[in-house]
């Protein structure tokens, strides 16, 4: 019984949506150790103190032609993961008739992208029974925010000992997230990045807008969590204008990361048109990026 350690004294005496001491020894006692993490990806990039890697493309991988492009055009800017997803949940069940999952056929074209650009590939895994192939590829796979509490989803990911990055529900408290990567810290899995998505809110100051990007939880996790937090503008806003300044605010809150999505035509993005920055936006997100970063004494990478 590999959790008998934690079960002694475990009290609900008073269950609470924040994080409570009892928590703390009890609950979360992996995911809350003060042992600094970095999270290494390979011998050039890795999620520490010093460094702060921005992760950009396109939301889905639309077709060789447009991940080959973004990938050319993220290498010339020194951007060494590309992300994008060839398995993609939508909020509601219906599909425009343009989109389809490219699925395997999609993990293919990232494999070419792999080898002729060395790009990294972040990719989110959606079913269990998608794991086995998109571990072929992916350097890090995502937990998008849907499955943020799909357990036994978060065990095999674990299983694979690859990096993960563990999205917050848009529903979740801060302890809901932590008791996610709990289990996947309880897996053997401590290559592990948080990131901060957005939160339903009562308001979100445009009516395009679905999410409010929860900046406080970015120093908020720092003080109880060693590991990586990175912050995704781009799906908490759902507007491009807004990316820049949700993104610097994020590095000067301490984030340790950036998920940026970007598209060489984002109207014609097939998924989520409103969100991604083009290519000369994007260029100026990542010159002002690198000038606060160095304030924060990080290295964009």
């Amino acid at each position: 019984m590999k959790n008998k350690l934690f079960i002694k004294n475990l009290s609900n005496k008073n269950p609470t949506k924040d994080i409570t001491r009892d928590d703390i020894i009890y609950k979360i006692p992996k995911i809350t150790n003060k042992k600094k993490i970095t999270v290494k990806i390979n011998n050039q990039i890795s999620f520490s103190k010093k460094n702060l890697p921005i992760i950009a493309g396109p939301n889905g991988v639309e077709s060789r032609e447009l991940i080959f492009n973004v990938a050319r055009f993220l290498k010339k800017k020194g951007i060494k993961i590309l992300r994008g997803h060839s398995y993609k949940p939508l909020t509601f069940p219906y599909r425009s008739k343009k989109y389809l999952e490219t699925q395997e056929i999609g993990m293919d074209w990232c494999d070419e992208v792999k080898r002729h650009l060395g790009m990294t590939i972040v990719t989110e895994v959606t079913e269990i029974k998608y794991l086995d192939r998109i571990a072929q590829t992916a350097d890090i796979l995502q937990i998008g925010s849907r499955n943020m509490q799909n357990l036994e989803l978060l065990k095999e990911i674990a299983n694979t000992k690859k990096p993960i990055i563990l999205k917050r529900h848009f529903g979740a408290s801060l302890r809901d997230l932590l008791g996610a990567a709990e289990h996947i810290l309880v897996d053997g899995n401590e290559k592990l990045i948080i990131c901060e998505r957005g939160v339903s809110a009562p308001h979100t100051h445009r009516e395009t807008s679905r999410f409010m990007l929860d900046i406080q939880a970015i120093p908020a996790l720092k003080e109880i969590c060693q590991f990586p937090i990175i912050s995704d503008p781009s799906h908490a806003s759902f507007w491009a204008p807004w990316v820049p300044s949700l993104s610097l605010a994020s590095i000067a809150a301490g984030c340790d990361g950036l998920i940026i999505e970007m598209h060489p035509k984002p109207k014609e993005s097939l998924v989520d048109p409103l969100q991604p920055l083009n290519y000369n936006q994007f260029s100026k997100l990542l010159d002002s990026c690198k000038k606060i970063s160095k304030v924060m004494k990080k290295k964009i990478i």
